[in-house]
């Protein structure tokens, strides 16, 4: 076992993991709240003039793109990119294994082609997301995005940043590829729980972080829309509307969705 873990292990693994995750709460709160607004602001911009928010992210972090649309408490406007052969994971070896996605997502010259498939514009804007900030697949992207004109954000961790190398041709990591920068502060290496007679740590963070940094954007881009009086149609559970709302919603925010995501096929 190595120093740090001899110096870091606790048998209440589930206090330390509580108190990790509570740390990076707290991070977030107390350094994050301007970065998000300023993203909020300009992704309600975006999406009042009719464009999108693309969402683009790899691997683990294709969770936090599924967590802003679409499930319950989301609305139409974001865009999610998700790329199977880089985040398709579970079949972990043979075909669509994790050594072809881990192989994938660090090729450059992904972004150029990715955006061939779409209409997008300047008035577009792309939130990505890449907890390392190493990703060439989603530097590549952001990029490309920011060629193309649009604001860029990244969701990344710059602890883990700060301990990694770009795999990107231009040696950048994400958040030095764009316009503005929101930290989850999920630890360097991400996982938070060291335990006595293991050389790793174990229960990684960036999930959870990462998940409210989206949801902390949203509710910011809900409250704009609301204020500029474009609401926006919300995928809702039954139980706070009913059935046949919820029902009702359901379809109003598809056929928003279908809609919105039109002007990317034009």
């Amino acid at each position: 076992m190595n120093a740090q873990s001899l110096n870091r292990s606790t048998s209440d693994v589930q206090g330390e993991y509580f108190r990790a995750v509570r740390s990076a709460i707290d991070r977030i709160e107390n350094d994050e709240r301007t970065a998000i607004a300023e993203a909020a602001r300009r992704f309600a911009d975006t999406i009042i003039a009719g464009r999108l928010v693309h969402v683009f992210g790899t691997g683990h972090s294709r969770m936090a793109v599924e967590e802003m649309f679409p499930r319950y408490g989301s609305f139409p406007g974001f865009h999610p990119i998700v790329e199977l052969s880089m985040t398709y994971h579970n079949q972990v070896v043979g075909a669509n294994g994790q050594r072809q996605a881990m192989f994938l997502e660090n090729v450059s010259g992904f972004g150029a082609v990715l955006w061939r498939n779409f209409a997008a514009t300047s008035g577009d804007a792309l939130l990505a997301i890449s907890s390392s900030g190493s990703s060439a697949a989603t530097i590549d992207v952001a990029l490309e995005a920011k060629k193309i004109g649009m604001f860029v954000v990244a969701l990344t961790s710059l602890d883990q940043a700060a301990v990694s190398s770009s795999k990107h041709e231009s040696k950048k990591l994400l958040h030095q590829a764009c316009d503005l920068t929101i930290d989850h502060h999920a630890p360097a290496g991400d996982a938070a729980v060291w335990i006595e007679g293991l050389e790793a740590p174990v229960s990684p963070l960036s999930t959870i972080t990462s998940c409210l940094a989206i949801n902390l954007i949203k509710a910011e881009v809900a409250r704009r829309l609301v204020e500029a009086g474009r609401p926006p149609k919300v995928l809702v559970a039954s139980c706070h509307v009913g059935v046949e709302r919820s029902r009702e919603l359901f379809e109003e925010t598809y056929n928003d969705y279908r809609k919105r995501i039109g002007v990317l096929y034009q």
